[in-house]
């Protein structure tokens, strides 16, 4: 009887995971477990990384930078949810600092007050107590700074 699981050479494997990593940026936690999931030994994991990195199909600095600007621009997340999403990837606090500081303080701003503005309006609570609690919770798990999230709601909702 024949086992049902796809063996890949460390070339096919290498080659696979070149145009993986050319679709989309990926950080390391990702392409490690992409290669586990193709049941490739350690040491070949270790030499497909290598080559990865040396062939710049892999680059956490970019991964970092890339993540950073798109959820920020898409998701409107927070520093503190930018920050927390990169340490559950693995990529190092020198990485994350770097991508963050990508974003002008004025457009961050910009940003977090227009959703605010945007999540104020779309709350059909009329007790003005629970839609402040409801814009506070909201913006809190976009990541947003709580001294920032507070002073917008008592200012907005007074």
């Amino acid at each position: 009887m024949q086992s049902s699981k796809k063996t890949y050479t460390v070339q096919d494997a290498t080659r696979k995971l070149e145009h993986y990593c050319a679709y989309q940026e990926r950080c390391h936690q990702e392409v490690r477990k992409k290669l586990e999931g193709m049941h490739m030994i350690p040491e070949a994991i270790d030499v497909i990384m290598v080559h990865l990195l040396e062939h710049n199909f892999l680059n956490e600095a970019r991964f970092a930078k890339t993540f950073v600007s798109g959820k920020f621009r898409i998701k409107n997340w927070g520093r503190r949810r930018l920050t927390y999403e990169l340490k559950k990837k693995d990529v190092v606090k020198v990485n994350i600092n770097q991508a963050l500081r990508e974003i002008g303080n004025e457009e961050y701003i910009e940003v977090f007050n227009d959703l605010a503005e945007k999540k104020m309006n779309s709350i059909k609570e009329t007790d003005k107590f629970k839609k402040r609690k409801k814009l506070i919770a909201y913006l809190l798990y976009k990541g947003w700074e709580s001294h920032l999230v507070y002073e917008k709601a008592n200012e907005i909702i007074p």
